[in-house]
């Protein structure tokens, strides 16, 4: 099964990081954030990706083409241009397909200008910045289960403000990102769809993947829920970034499976 990841948007709100890079680029704990979202998918087993680029998608296949120097020591002959890599890296086996979905295509658009490169009868969706420590063997369990067209990820989200447990004025304890209990999912991504979703998608510039393809999934009852209780965080603003970062630096990253 592929793993298909949307990489195109701008990254408006995270301006700080994105002018000069896409925001599947900018980095935790020195790596991108979508090196660990691919990390994840690694860990369970899926290697095979399909990255739909749009803003400064070279900066995503440089990245990618240069990885080998990157990440491992290397001698290199002047003159004839031998080169040859030493020691090695976990990523071994990845086949990545970079495909330009244009550089303001909605995500829906995305999607379905990449069912050419979708074999298999269901594939996985999920967004570039957005890191969860979801059980992907799970997901595709409970997906098979109900054999509907669709499924996708509904969290809990974080709250922006830290929460006090109080007694009379004496704090009890502080937790800085808690989850929001109130029994309101949200789309955490982590989609999975059989391939006749595409059916839903147009590679119209403006197809919008969460708004008429999810709703007449959901109106016709072909999209369920896989209820994720677990981390998850978005990066969505530079708060979000030093607050992954801060968790990455501390051993606290819930997300980290590898």
């Amino acid at each position: 099964m592929k793993v298909v990841i949307l990489c195109g948007g701008l990254g408006t709100r995270l301006k700080e990081e994105t002018e000069y890079k896409p925001k599947p680029m900018v980095e935790i704990g020195g790596r991108p954030i979508l090196w660990h979202i691919m990390k994840n998918y690694s860990y369970y087993g899926f290697n095979e990706f399909v990255l739909c680029l749009g803003y400064r998608g070279d900066v995503i296949k440089n990245y990618f083409i240069n990885y080998e120097i990157r990440n491992n020591d290397f001698t290199l002959t002047l003159g004839d241009g031998n080169m040859k890599v030493h020691n090695g890296h976990d990523e071994n086996g990845w086949k990545i397909t970079f495909a330009e979905t244009g550089p303001l295509s909605m995500t829906g658009s995305r999607v379905k200008q990449i069912e050419k490169y979708i074999e298999d009868d269901t594939f996985m969706l999920t967004y570039g910045d957005g890191l969860c420590n979801v059980d992907i063997n799970k997901l595709i369990a409970y997906h098979k289960s109900h054999g509907k067209t669709g499924t996708v990820t509904g969290v809990l989200p974080p709250s922006r403000f830290g929460e006090l447990l109080t007694e009379g004025d004496k704090v009890m304890s502080f937790n800085e990102k808690p989850q929001v209990h109130t029994g309101g999912f949200i789309n955490g991504g982590f989609f999975i769809f059989n391939r006749k979703f595409f059916e839903n998608l147009s590679t119209d510039p403006g197809c919008i993947l969460e708004r008429n393809p999810l709703e007449q999934l959901a109106a016709a009852q072909q999209l369920n829920m896989y209820r994720h209780d677990g981390f998850w965080q978005c990066m969505d603003t530079y708060r979000d970034y030093e607050y992954l970062n801060q968790l990455w630096n501390t051993q606290k990253a819930e997300w980290k499976s590898w």
